[in-house]
């Protein structure tokens, strides 16, 4: 509020100079952004000790995948039952979905593999050599191919995903976090070690640019819109570094919360969205134009929400986390305490 609206001249009462805060203060606070609404829903029990990594959503079929360490739970978001189960993986962080071939890959990190999954009967039907530690991964729907990063590798595996066979390699020269694609043929990853985003060619597998995502330091999630040409990179430091998707300019560095781990954004509300695992809060963060971006909301979740899924049907946000241990314990999940948050309006 600017206090020139109250400065007094003779003969302006004291009575009119105070109408003249407190319309000011009414004014200001038109300003202010509106709660965004979102909270818990409910929410599902899953269940199981093992640890977790990613989630994804298949928002038409109404199933959520959990990577679950030696399996991926499948649960029906509606129904709030575990559907289903792929076993006998090898430490996987999770799948990647490619419904146009009825099919998901997964990243198997100790066994360096990814596994092919149908998706109807949930069965294994093949397997994908890898880098070394396959981790996160992303499907191009242009080039149809499934990206997995290396973890330790410090490359990408692309992969064909019609018939599984490998397409290439791509050197990163760091190592890879998050990836999106931007629907024309182009893949952007977060190189966690280099504080930096490496966009690459989904076609010629070639590297475009390096961008430095200062002030952002040790990048974890990425999300995309895919409209207005913009990054979301979610980083250590508790910023989300939003970027140009075509010049590598940083646009905004909004805060997040602490142990933030995931990104996602929702086309359709213009809200982007980082998990924050240690201060077990949402943030949301809308995007009022190209240039312009605020946070909204903090909403509550629980502590270990680090990683998410949008359900583009709904716009709930799925998220997922346990209880563990004490002292010796404190890396095991407690029984019966994992389970998914649906956070939503």
């Amino acid at each position: 509020m600017s206090f020139s609206k109250i400065r007094a001249t003779a003969g302006v009462s004291i009575a009119f100079a105070v109408a003249l805060v407190l319309a000011g203060f009414a004014q200001d606070t038109t300003l202010l952004p509106a709660p965004s609404r979102y909270h818990l829903l409910k929410t599902i029990s899953v269940g199981g000790t093992e640890g977790w990594d990613y989630v994804t959503m298949d928002s038409d079929a109404r199933r959520l995948y959990v990577g679950r360490d030696d399996h991926i739970d499948v649960v029906d978001v509606d129904s709030g039952t575990v559907v289903g189960k792929i076993a006998g993986l090898s430490h996987t962080h999770g799948l990647v979905l490619v419904p146009e071939f009825g099919r998901g890959f997964t990243s198997d990190g100790e066994a360096n593999i990814s596994t092919i999954v149908d998706l109807k009967t949930l069965a294994k039907i093949g397997t994908v050599k890898t880098g070394k530690d396959p981790d996160s991964f992303v499907y191009d729907d242009v080039t149809k191919r499934v990206f997995i990063m290396n973890s330790a590798g410090n490359d990408v595996t692309a992969i064909n995903a019609a018939d599984g066979s490998v397409a290439g390699t791509i050197a990163l020269d760091g190592q890879p976090e998050a990836a999106v694609a931007d629907g024309k043929g182009k893949v952007f990853v977060n190189v966690t070690d280099k504080d930096q985003i490496v966009e690459f060619d989904a076609r010629t597998l070639t590297i475009l640019h390096r961008w430095p995502l200062a002030p952002g330091e040790g990048p974890s999630g990425l999300a995309i819109d895919r409209k207005s040409r913009r990054l979301f990179s979610v980083c250590d430091n508790q910023l989300m570094v939003v970027m140009d998707a075509d010049t590598g300019k940083v646009i905004a560095t909004p805060g997040v919360g602490a142990g933030t781990d995931a990104s996602l954004f929702d086309a359709d509300t213009g809200n982007a969205f980082a998990s924050a695992g240690g201060s077990a809060t949402l943030t949301v963060i809308h995007e009022d134009s190209p240039n312009q971006f605020r946070v909204v909301d903090n909403a509550p979740t629980q502590s270990g929400a680090r990683t998410m899924a949008l359900d583009t049907k709904t716009h709930n946000v799925l998220l997922v986390t346990a209880r563990h241990g004490h002292g010796a314990t404190h890396s095991q999940v407690l029984p019966n305490t994992f389970v998914v948050l649906v956070v939503g309006k």
